[in-house]
């Protein structure tokens, strides 16, 4: 029986700054505006962290199964380890998404904004479907234009509108920064597995491009962020303080550009989810003193 550590562990942490940054920015663009709302923003906080952590069960879940995660690199796994159940690691997925998904319906009850549960519905099959299924779109390597959608316009733009009714320019450029650094995540996470899911039959985007191309993918998506906060300064002078995270991104990058491979690239998810939620706080900061 896994352990409680463990089950924490499954989670997957280092990845949850995807699921809180995005928030934290469509909820800045919202106070730019005179429209924030406190409950709105943790409403849908928890929706997003929920729905993080529910992928993450569920992709440990299907992969495990699968037999993808037999000799894995990264990470602890509950189902492909042995230590839980992978009936107990679905039940928590579902457990998981059932809890985002009720705090959406409060949420959008809140906005009045009822077509957003078609909204909710779709990002909860995306949660579902991205490893899970018989056709997995993680394994045809879509998995970083979905996590780009997800965690960058649904989730920055979604925050946005349920507390204005309306989507504005900073909202549009920060979904961008969102979804690119968080793309960034995963592509670094896929550049890790090259080996192993290239042996699985797990063609993510990282097998396709292969090791060099992929390395140049993950250095163009973090520096999008950047390159958003210098557009900004236009309208938002104080957009510029997003470039003090560039100093906690520079780790993962010195790893990714000198050829790290296996374990060595492990610390680039946090580098690069911690540098994304700096990004986010700092921009925010700039959001609010303008």
């Amino acid at each position: 029986m896994a352990s409680v550590v463990q089950w924490i562990q499954g989670t997957r942490p280092r990845t949850l700054p995807n699921s809180i940054a995005p928030v934290i920015v469509g909820a800045a663009a919202a106070h730019h505006i005179d429209e924030f709302s406190v409950l709105s923003t943790v409403l849908a906080l928890v929706v997003s962290i929920a729905l993080q952590i529910g992928v993450n069960y569920a992709n440990d879940y299907s992969d495990g199964i699968r037999g993808t995660d037999d000799n894995r690199v990264g990470p602890f796994r509950l189902t492909g380890s042995g230590a839980a159940e992978p009936a107990k690691v679905r039940l928590a997925a579902f457990i998981s998404l059932g809890v985002g998904a009720l705090a959406g319906i409060v949420l959008v009850a809140l906005s009045g904004h009822w077509w957003l549960l078609a909204f909710g519905a779709v990002c909860i099959a995306g949660a579902w479907f991205y490893t899970g299924g018989k056709r997995p779109y993680g394994y045809a390597g879509l998995g970083e234009i979905a996590v780009f959608l997800f965690f960058g316009p649904a989730a920055v733009l979604g925050t946005l509108y349920v507390q204005t009714g309306e989507i504005t320019g900073i909202g549009i450029g920060s979904s961008i920064a969102m979804g690119s650094i968080s793309a960034a995540v995963l592509v670094a996470n896929n550049l890790r597995d090259i080996p192993t899911d290239a042996v699985s039959g797990k063609r993510t985007l990282a097998v396709v491009l292969g090791d060099k191309d992929t390395r140049r993918l993950y250095l163009a998506l973090v520096a999008v962020p950047f390159l958003i906060a210098l557009g900004m300064t236009v309208r938002v002078p104080y957009a510029l303080l997003g470039f003090l995270a560039a100093p906690v991104l520079l780790p993962a990058v010195r790893r990714v550009a000198a050829g790290r491979g296996g374990r060595d690239l492990i610390p680039v998810l946090q580098f690069t989810g911690i540098a994304m939620l700096a990004w986010a706080v700092l921009v925010s900061v700039g959001l609010v003193l303008d």
